[in-house]
């Protein structure tokens, strides 16, 4: 992307455009990164524990999921990542390519991360289940509980300053909480494990079906960026 698709997707937020004083954020994570990025003996445990939640996703049957999906969706990212987003459940596309938010809303979301000055490859992105639902219907709460095991599990791994989750049952799954999501939004809550920052904001694709809403996700994606700053 450009400039001026950056400046395009602002505006379409009916945002004012902004340049950020001093160091970028992929600046800060390349920074970050390289601190400790000689291999140790701690990093291959790391390595070997993460390889194995991703046989134990692809493998599992705690569910009827397993039935119809074609691929297993574990995630996508920098495992060292400052962001960790989190979705809802794969859709046809994703289910497809075993990759997370591959299709129309998922070219939203890299919007959106490109006007946070981000790419896919510095943010880790993940979903409550990692089987697509029949139809993409909605996750049933007994499939949320057999999977959200994961999800924390990849959250406590990666440990990032910042978990934005995009949508009611992401919210919901990572904050326990039944609650609707206009009553979670414009605050920032505290995750269980490490008693991390978690903002949420909508999903892309109910972006995509009500573009008014916007200007609503880009002040929640401000207020993500004001919680770690």
């Amino acid at each position: 992307m450009v400039m001026a698709d950056r400046n395009a997707y602002l505006a379409e937020m009916e945002v004012v455009c902004w340049r950020r004083r001093g160091s970028s954020v992929a600046a800060e994570h390349a920074a970050g990164s390289a601190v400790g990025s000689s291999p140790n003996q701690a990093g291959t445990a790391a390595g070997v524990s993460w390889e194995k939640l991703q046989r134990e996703v692809a493998s599992c049957t705690r569910c009827a999921l397993h039935d119809s999906r074609r691929n297993t969706v574990f995630g996508s990212g920098s495992t060292d990542a400052d962001w960790f987003f989190v979705g809802e459940a794969p859709g046809r596309e994703e289910d497809r390519q075993g990759i997370p938010f591959v299709g129309r809303a998922g070219q939203l979301l890299s919007a959106m991360l490109f006007s946070l000055g981000l790419s896919h490859e510095e943010v880790y992105i993940a979903n409550v289940l990692k089987c697509r639902p029949p139809d993409n219907r909605d996750p049933q709460g007994v499939e949320v509980n057999n999977c959200e095991s994961f999800l924390h599990r990849q959250v406590a791994h990666i440990g990032p300053r910042i978990i934005v989750a995009l949508g009611r049952f992401a919210a919901q799954a990572l904050l326990q909480q039944d609650v609707a999501i206009s009553q979670l939004r414009g605050k920032v809550h505290q995750y269980n494990i490490g008693q991390l920052p978690l903002v949420v904001t909508y999903h892309p694709a109910y972006l995509l079906r009500s573009p008014t809403a916007k200007a609503k996700s880009w002040q929640d994606l401000m207020l993500a960026r004001s919680a770690i700053e």
